[in-house]
């Protein structure tokens, strides 16, 4: 894919004083604070711009952590957001003009980073990564899927529940009364990528990567994805760990605000429509030590090191773990299906997608090579995804695990033998979920993950999805068992 190499921004933002002379020069009115919660969301609340003065970077801004999703409870609620100055941008959607700064949460009492903080576990991941003496930097380059409909409605109580999306470019809709229907609709599994008319969404998409370059957020390529009705992928140039977390909050909630704008609807669920495809975020990684790319080797499988296939080796091991992370929804394990080309297998391969993890071979360029995992899903909280995957290759490279030898075969034409003895992902997130509970020190090493956050993001999936979904009727169990 092609590679942006221009940078947005007028010149580097990096101190305070910096912040400040972009808000005069640029004309900001309003600054606006955000941060993630723990399942990742992004949060904000906005000041206007005579109120941020160097000294709100030190001391911060109180807010009440009992309303925030994962975070403290009612009788500890008082919490700090420092705002970082690196994170500093303008935001392209606002009629007023408005800066965002993501912030970092502090606790008020001890000023010690809050352990339950996703971008602090971010950042203490590529800590602990120069610490190991393994690598300086990991690189990151996720490709998040999402659907653009032109209708969304829902309801789920005590009597009925039921959904409804709909799209003009949806294949059930060739024969609706448009008045006129003027056809060039993408069939199922056949949106992977024709040009317009059929791709309706080129245009949105294109202004859209405007949007995100204006924000400062680097595109490589945008086109449209498999699904009929209106699936979307935007590849971002691929950055640090926390940085590219930063510009994934970012890229959703463009995308999402920016199909309001034009009074469509966003969604990165994963598996929003029945017999097609789901959104993926296939994430690119590499780990590389001073400019050196520690998983090149010319002689190796794919050009890959031996380092490099530790790191597969551990993200492997670790998966059923991982995804509780990575593939974190219920609705994640409708798209992570046996059978119907998703990434499922756990195993690894140069061209194999649905392998869990592939290996690009587009480039034989040094700086290029890079290994694929393909399991996780938009829906994950970025920050906590990223730096999962990055404790479980560590693993791998640490304690030398084999990822054996790879499966450049058609995995649906093994024989049922040879099937049985290649491991897959979980098949729910109670599988995940107890997985991560069996296996998870990997995470505590370094003080990155800590048992409290691990403790909380398992209670509360399992109470607040888990719990939701299992003690509700499917509509499908009606169609399945009303006259038994």
């Amino acid at each position: 894919m092609a590679v942006v190499r221009q940078r947005v921004r007028e010149q580097p933002v990096a101190t305070p004083e910096d912040v400040l002379e972009l808000c005069e020069r640029r004309g900001i009115q309003m600054v606006d604070l955000r941060f993630t919660d723990l399942v990742g969301g992004w949060q904000h609340f906005s000041v206007p711009v005579e109120e941020l003065s160097e000294d709100l970077f030190v001391e911060g801004v109180g807010f009440d952590g009992s309303s925030i999703r994962g975070f403290q409870d009612i009788h500890e609620s008082d919490m700090i957001l420092l705002p970082d100055p690196r994170t500093a941008r303008v935001d392209p959607m606002t009629q007023t003009p408005t800066l965002i700064l993501v912030c970092d949460v502090y606790d008020p009492v001890t000023r010690e980073r809050y352990s339950r903080d996703p971008r602090g576990v971010a950042q203490r991941a590529e800590d602990y990564l120069v610490r190991t003496g393994i690598a300086t930097t990991s690189y990151w380059g996720p490709e998040a899927e999402f659907f653009v409909f032109d209708d969304v409605r829902f309801d789920q109580n005590v009597h009925c529940g039921y959904y409804f999306v709909d799209s003009a470019e949806g294949a059930w809709n060739t024969g609706r009364d448009e008045r006129p229907n003027l056809g060039y609709k993408p069939r199922y599994k056949e949106g992977y990528f024709p040009v317009p008319p059929t791709d309706s969404l080129q245009e949105f998409r294109s202004q859209l990567v405007r949007k995100m370059r204006e924000a400062g957020v680097e595109v490589e390529v945008h086109h449209h994805e498999v699904a009929t009705a209106g699936q979307c992928e935007i590849d971002l140039r691929f950055s640090t760990l926390t940085d590219m977390a930063d510009r994934v909050q970012v890229y959703k909630y463009l995308v999402k605000t920016f199909a309001r704008e034009h009074l469509k609807t966003a969604t990165f669920m994963p598996k929003p429509l029945f017999g097609d495809n789901g959104s993926g975020m296939h994430t690119h990684q590499s780990l590389w030590y001073e400019g050196r790319n520690l998983f090149y080797d010319p002689r190796g499988y794919a050009q890959l090191s031996e380092l490099a296939l530790y790191y597969i080796g551990g993200l492997l091991r670790h998966s059923p773990a991982l995804l509780a992370f990575c593939a974190p929804t219920t609705n994640s394990y409708r798209r992570l299906v046996p059978g119907y080309e998703a990434p499922v297998n756990l195993v690894y391969s140069q061209r194999n997608r649905s392998a869990a993890i592939r290996i690009p071979v587009y480039s034989t360029h040094p700086k290029s090579k890079r290994v694929e995992y393909r399991p996780p899903d938009p829906s994950c909280n970025p920050y906590l995804a990223f730096a999962a995957m990055l404790m479980a290759g560590l693993d791998g490279i640490l304690n030398r695990i084999d990822p054996g030898p790879p499966m450049d075969v058609d995995l649906y034409e093994l024989s049922p033998e040879e099937a049985r003895h290649v491991r897959q992902v979980p098949g729910s997130l109670e599988e995940s979920l107890r997985a991560l509970e069996e296996d998870h020190e990997f995470l505590l090493r370094g003080g990155v993950f800590t048992e409290d956050l691990i403790e909380t993001w398992i209670a509360y999936k399992r109470k607040r999805e888990v719990d939701y979904i299992r003690l509700r009727p499917h509509p499908s169990e009606f169609y399945l068992y009303y006259d038994v």
